[in-house]
């Protein structure tokens, strides 16, 4: 696994383990993140704000397909089940990111397409 791979498989995780201040640390100032077909956030307060609203009460199980990486940008899809008020839920999710640079890299735009499968 490459060290790019390795940086955006720590970051999904931060993710289902509801993670935040992690998350917060690796993305820019100006993040944007699309939520296809749902939302569009704008900002590392807004993202914060929204990360904070979607964490559950224990972390997600998370598996990962594949993580590709061209250059500045990369993708990681897979499903992640997580516990929620109608029970356990599995989403797929294909995540597409653009980073800011190579040495040290932060997410600076994601889009996110998420599909529940149950």
């Amino acid at each position: 696994m490459t060290e790019l791979q390795n940086v955006l498989t720590q970051f999904n995780q931060a993710f289902a383990n509801n993670d935040v201040a992690y998350l917060k640390e690796h993305v820019t100032d100006d993040i944007e993140w699309t939520i296809v077909g749902d939302q569009d956030i704008r900002g590392k307060a807004a993202f914060v704000e929204a990360l904070e609203a979607m964490a559950g009460a224990e972390p997600a199980k998370l598996n990962i397909e594949h993580v590709i990486t061209h250059g500045k940008e990369a993708s990681v899809n897979g499903t992640i089940s997580m516990n929620t008020d109608e029970g356990e839920q599995t989403f797929a999710f294909c995540d597409v990111y653009k980073l800011n640079g190579h040495k040290d890299p932060k997410v600076s735009a994601m889009t996110s397409y998420v599909l529940r499968v149950n």
